[in-house]
C-alpha cells in the first residue's frame, strides 16, 4: 500500500504530465495555424527552401553520419540542460513551460509546412522526417520538464513557503532525471544520423514528384 503522501506524489506528477502534455500540444496546433498566417512571399520562400533540401537528399549530399550525431546530440543536449538549469531557479519555471510551448511550435509549424504545400505527400514525407526522431525527443523533454516544474514547487513550498526540508534528494533525482533523458535523446540522435537520411532518401520522389505536378 502507498502512503498517502506517495499518492500524493504521484497525482501531483500525473497532473503535470497532463499539463505540459497539454501545452505542448496547444503549441503544435498554433504551430500549425501559423503556416496559414504566412504571406504568399514566405510560403514561397518556405517552397523553395523544401525543395533545395530535397534536391540535396536526392543528390546525397548529408553529413556524415558521425558528424550529423554528434550535432543532433548538442542540439537536444541544449534544450535538456536549459530545461535543468532553468528548474534549479523558482523564476524559471514559466521558461521551462514556454521550451515545451515553443517545440511544439517548432513541431506543428515543420508538418503544417509539408502539408500545406504538398498535402498527402506532405504528411507522408512528415511520418518519415518529423516523426522517427520526436517520438523520442518530445517524451524526453516532457519528463525533464515534468522534473524541472516539480523541483521549482518543491523549492516554493519548502525554502519560500517556510517548510525547510532538505534539497538533496530531490537535486538527484532531478539531476539523475536529465541525464537519463540525455542517454535517451542519444538515441534520438543515432536515428536522426544513422536511420533518417535513408528514410529521407525514399521519401524524397513524394516530394519533388508533387512538385512537379505544380
Amino acid at each position: 500500500m502507498r502512503s498517502p503522501m506517495q499518492q500524493s506524489l504521484m497525482k501531483d506528477q500525473l497532473t503535470l504530465y497532463v499539463f505540459v502534455s497539454v501545452l505542448f500540444v496547444v503549441g503544435v496546433v498554433f504551430g500549425v495555424l501559423l503556416v496559414g498566417a504566412l504571406t504568399l512571399d514566405q510560403q514561397q520562400n518556405l517552397a523553395g527552401d523544401v525543395q533545395q533540401l530535397v534536391q540535396r537528399i536526392q543528390a546525397g549530399m548529408g553529413a556524415d553520419g558521425s558528424e550529423s550525431f554528434w550535432e543532433r546530440v548538442f542540439f537536444h543536449a541544449k534544450w535538456l540542460i536549459l530545461i535543468w538549469v532553468l528548474g534549479l531557479t523558482v523564476v524559471g519555471m514559466p521558461l521551462v513551460l514556454a521550451l515545451d510551448f515553443l517545440k511544439g511550435v517548432l513541431v506543428g509549424f515543420a508538418v503544417g509546412t509539408l502539408v500545406s504545400q504538398h498535402e498527402w505527400n506532405g504528411l507522408l514525407f512528415s511520418l518519415v522526417s518529423v516523426a522517427p526522431p520526436n517520438l523520442i525527443v518530445v517524451p524526453a523533454i516532457l519528463i525533464a520538464s515534468v522534473s524541472a516544474v516539480s523541483f521549482s514547487l518543491y523549492m516554493i513550498r519548502n525554502r519560500i513557503m517556510g517548510r525547510y526540508g532538505t534539497l538533496g534528494g530531490p537535486f538527484l533525482s532531478h539531476t539523475s532525471t536529465a541525464v537519463a533523458m540525455l542517454l535517451i535523446i542519444a538515441g534520438a540522435a543515432l536515428i536522426e544520423a544513422f536511420v533518417s537520411p535513408s528514410l529521407l532518401k525514399w521519401a524524397a520522389p513524394l516530394l519533388s514528384g508533387a512538385a512537379g505536378g505544380l
